[in-house]
C-alpha cells in the first residue's frame, strides 16, 4: 500500500500564505492569522508577515494559550466554499471553525456518491458540519453526529446561513461509538461514511474517547453499517504518533472484504507563495 497525498488548494475565502519557522499565516475571507506550525520546519518565503491576529501557545503540551489581536475581526464572519456558507471564528481551541485541508475529501466524497439512487451518508465527530453540508448539497440524506452541543448548534446555523435548513440532515448530540453501535443493532447501513475522531474526548454522556484503544472497534462496528452496495468510508487522523500505513492497514482488515479499494496517505494544503506542501493530517479510505 504506497502512500498518497491530498492536497487542498487555495480558493476564494482561504489560503495558505506563507509557512515557516514553525509558524503559517493563513487568509480567511478578509483576515490574517498567524497560527503555530510545527511541521513548517523550513523557513519562510516572507520577511514579513501582516496579520490581524496571532495564536500564541501555552508553556505547556496540552494545547493552551490564546489568541492576540492587532486588529480585532468580528465575533464570527461568512465564507463559502462551492455551495455551502459557513461561519469562522476564533476558536479558543486555535482552530477557525472549521479545517480547510478537507477541501479535497469534500469533494471526493461527492464524486463516489454521483450517480447513487438517494444515498445516505453518515458523518461522525462532525464538528460544524460543513463535511455533512457538502455531502447534503450533492444529494445525500445525512446523519450528523457529534458530542459537542455547540457545534451541532453551530452547524445547525450553518446550514441555515447555507439555505440548506430543508435538507434531510439530522443533527445529532450523541457519543459517536454509543450511537454506531446502536445503528449496528438496528441492522442499519450506509452508502458513506466519514469519521475524524480527535485524539482524546469525551461524550455528551461522559464517555471517555482515547484514539489509539477506540478506534479499531469503531471502525469495526462501521464496517457492519456497509454492505456490498456502499460507496465509501474516510478516516482522518491530527496530531497523534501514528503511521498512515498503519490506519490504512486497519481500514484493509476491516473493510479488505468488501472489495474495492484501500488507500492511506497524508492530507495538506497548498502554500500560495511558493507552491509547496504543508502536511495536516494522515488519512486512510475505503471506496468502491
Amino acid at each position: 500500500m504506497d502512500p498518497i497525498a491530498l492536497i487542498g488548494e487555495p480558493w476564494a475565502d482561504y489560503g495558505l500564505i506563507d509557512c515557516g519557522h514553525g509558524r503559517k499565516l493563513e487568509r480567511y475571507g478578509p483576515y490574517r492569522f498567524i497560527r503555530p506550525e510545527p511541521q513548517a520546519m523550513w523557513a519562510p518565503a516572507l520577511s514579513e508577515w501582516d496579520a490581524h491576529g496571532e495564536f500564541v501557545p501555552g508553556s505547556d503540551e496540552d494545547g493552551g494559550g490564546r489568541w492576540q489581536f492587532v486588529d480585532q475581526p468580528p465575533r464570527d464572519w461568512p465564507l463559502t466554499w462551492r455551495e455551502v456558507r459557513f461561519t469562522a471564528s476564533n476558536t479558543p481551541f486555535r482552530h477557525l471553525g472549521f479545517f480547510p485541508d478537507m477541501a479535497p475529501v469534500w469533494d471526493w466524497m461527492r464524486g463516489r456518491i454521483d450517480g447513487a439512487t438517494n444515498p445516505e451518508c453518515l458523518n461522525l465527530f462532525g464538528y460544524t458540519g460543513v463535511g455533512s453540508l457538502a455531502l447534503a448539497a450533492a444529494g445525500a440524506r445525512v446523519v450528523h453526529v457529534d458530542a459537542s452541543k455547540k457545534s451541532v448548534e453551530q452547524a445547525r446555523a450553518n446550514a441555515a446561513l447555507s439555505d440548506m435548513a430543508d435538507k434531510p440532515v439530522r443533527w445529532l448530540v450523541e457519543d459517536a461509538g454509543k450511537f454506531v453501535a446502536r445503528e449496528v443493532r438496528r441492522a442499519r447501513r450506509y452508502d458513506g461514511i466519514i469519521l475524524d475522531p480527535p485524539k482524546w474526548g469525551r461524550g455528551p454522556g461522559g464517555e471517555v474517547w482515547k484514539l489509539e484503544e477506540h478506534l479499531p472497534g469503531l471502525i469495526a462496528d462501521c464496517r457492519r453499517l456497509l454492505d456490498g452496495e456502499s460507496r465509501f468510508l474516510f478516516l482522518t487522523v491530527y496530531a497523534v504518533r501514528m503511521s498512515a500505513l498503519a490506519i490504512g492497514e486497519l481500514l484493509n482488515q476491516s473493510l479488505g472484504d468488501l472489495g474495492g479499494r484501500i488507500e492511506c496517505g497524508e492530507l495538506g494544503v497548498r502554500e500560495e507563495t511558493r507552491g509547496l506542501t504543508l502536511p495536516t493530517a494522515i488519512f486512510a479510505r475505503w471506496s468502491r
